[in-house]
């Protein structure tokens, strides 16, 4: 009888190897011909591993497509080969209101990030001739001390302020709330990276991040289709001296990292092309745009 008993469990898991397919609830019949694991079931659902962002960046060599609950972001995560990323950020492609000032923003997906589709619009103005400092007062200004281009091109930051006085970062995600609204952070050198790559590369990257026309660029606003949605703006600079420039040729945008030199890595596009370049020989206290990653 035992013999029997052997030969019976070898056998079936002999079957349940060459058949190749699990399934769960099925009502006695076979699986999903395309499913390798078929759960059904109405009154409960599938739970995957649930841990922190700590621990789940503690998961050693993850295979791409690896999928776990992230209890920080309170939603899934999906290894993508090369970094964890959110597999649906929530509200993506819907406006939403930062509630510290009543600002709403349009926000877009690209590849796998969620990117606020204007410049950053918060803080209080405050003259060009004055550096912003670690007040506890978010402070922009506006191109020619004028807030109606706040209202246009959103506000020009210095680093230290944008960032909010946080260490610099280039991680994915960065990590770095910085002045953005709660959900969201300050997009790391490597994460611009990930945003120019997915468009193409440096030629062509930033006449696909261009609005069309030239009600706000300067002709000939060479390439621009806007084709990725990320709306960019020429919102200018403020320099060191508190003067203004650049509006409306150029879109500077700030990110989390600095190099060995501490001078934070920047993106700009132009009227003139269509590339996305980086830049990082700008001094802390000149004053660009700055853009958000959704969490």
């Amino acid at each position: 009888m035992k013999t029997f008993y052997l030969i019976f469990a070898c056998s079936m898991l002999t079957a349940v190897s060459s058949f190749s397919q699990v399934g769960i609830n099925t009502d006695n019949s076979a699986p999903d011909s395309s499913a390798m694991l078929d759960v059904m079931s109405t009154n409960k659902g599938f739970l995957p591993p649930r841990m922190t962002t700590t621990q789940r960046n503690a998961i050693g060599s993850p295979a791409e497509g690896l999928v776990i609950y992230n209890t920080d972001e309170k939603r899934l995560n999906i290894y993508n080969g090369t970094y964890w990323t959110p597999t649906s950020p929530e509200g993506c492609g819907q406006p939403f209101t930062d509630t510290r000032d009543g600002n709403t923003y349009n926000t877009v997906m690209i590849g796998t990030q969620c990117w606020i589709a204007q410049n950053l619009n918060i803080g209080t103005m405050i003259d060009g001739t004055s550096d912003q400092t670690n007040n506890s007062i978010i402070e922009k200004y506006c191109y020619n001390n004028n807030s109606y281009y706040c209202d246009i091109y959103g506000g020009l930051y210095q680093w230290d302020e944008y960032m909010n006085y946080t260490t610099p970062s280039d991680s994915i995600p960065s990590g770095r709330q910085g002045i953005c609204p709660t959900g969201w952070h300050i997009p790391s050198n490597s994460e611009w990276i990930v945003l120019r790559t997915f468009l193409g590369g440096t030629l062509v990257a930033g006449a696909k991040m261009k609005e069309t026309g030239t009600l706000h660029w300067y002709t000939p606003n060479t390439g621009a289709t806007n084709s990725s949605g990320f709306t960019g703006l020429p919102g200018g600079s403020r320099s060191t001296n508190g003067t203004f420039n650049s509006m409306p040729f150029y879109a500077d945008f700030w990110s989390s990292t600095v190099d060995s030199f501490s001078f934070p890595w920047i993106y700009y596009i132009t009227c003139d092309n269509e590339r996305l370049d980086e830049g990082h020989t700008y001094p802390v206290t000149i004053g660009f745009s700055g853009r958000c990653l959704q969490n």
